[in-house]
């Protein structure tokens, strides 16, 4: 069995134990299944922070599959234009494959998620897995907190508290704006070093990100949603983290970054 299988099989075993908690609650939906399919063209990929992307397009599928609470998706990331095609590190235009599944469910006036994530990132030893939990406050500026727990390559915490608000704009168009701020807390040193310290762990208030989209309807079934954000460190030390050599980041001088585009899915 190679090692993708095994620790594939070892996320779905983790995802059972998570769900299994919940099976004796009362679906909220309908039992009609779900459906959603989207390709997005960003100006660059940002993760938490991190640039992964430089100086070029990034075209990124999801697909997601969803029945009384439960959730399948599969995402992926192609880079039009590697920064490091020439060094031959990475050959291929298909960067990442991510696997998410999840269940979610309300309690009152608070929706709950929980679940797991693989992530793999082609031609790279830093394939990981992370489990999750979010809660959302459904009141003003829908408070969400999200916890992800790395169990693997980047072993750690990262936590982040987001707000998001609609403003009308006409008709059936809306503005939605958000705002999330990140922790990032490793376990160990190898997993995210100090900037001021390789020796020791990194743990601080790491990336804020500001969005504004507007999706609009163009049929029944299909939407179209320009998208433009602003990431940016949260403290001193995570600009440093930030621009240094880790997760593949490639901009070394640079800790806030402006990117956008929009995204084309349909759903049923």
């Amino acid at each position: 069995m190679s090692e993708i299988a095994r620790k594939l099989l070892v996320g779905v075993a983790a995802t059972g134990v998570c769900l299994s908690m919940f099976t004796g609650m009362a679906f909220a939906e309908e039992d009609k299944p779900t459906a959603e399919l989207s390709v997005a063209a960003l100006s660059q990929y940002v993760w938490r922070g991190f640039a992964l992307s430089k100086d070029s397009v990034v075209v990124q599928p999801s697909a997601t599959i969803g029945y009384k609470g439960f959730s399948f998706n599969l995402w992926g990331n192609m880079d039009t234009d590697l920064w490091n095609k020439d060094n031959g590190s990475n050959p291929s235009s298909w960067t990442e494959t991510d696997l998410t599944m999840s269940y979610a469910w309300a309690m009152g006036p608070v929706s709950f998620s929980t679940g797991y994530i693989y992530y793999a990132v082609d031609n790279s030893a830093n394939n990981t897995q992370e489990l999750f939990l979010s809660a959302t406050l459904d009141t003003l500026l829908k408070p969400t907190l999200k916890i992800y727990r790395d169990i693997d390559h980047f072993a750690g915490w990262y936590v982040t508290l987001g707000v998001a608000h609609s403003v009308p704009v006409t008709g059936e168009l809306n503005l939605d704006l958000g705002a999330q701020v990140g922790y990032l807390a490793a376990a160990e040193a190898s997993s995210y070093a100090d900037p001021n310290d390789s020796s020791k762990a990194y743990g601080n208030f790491h990336d804020g990100v500001l969005s504004a989209s507007m999706k609009i309807p163009v049929s029944k079934y299909i939407a179209v949603t320009p998208q433009l954000y602003y990431s940016f460190p949260l403290s001193s030390d995570a600009k440093d983290r930030l621009k240094a050599d880790n997760l593949g980041s490639i901009v070394k001088n640079d800790a806030d970054f402006v990117y956008g585009g929009v995204a084309l899915s349909m759903a049923f």
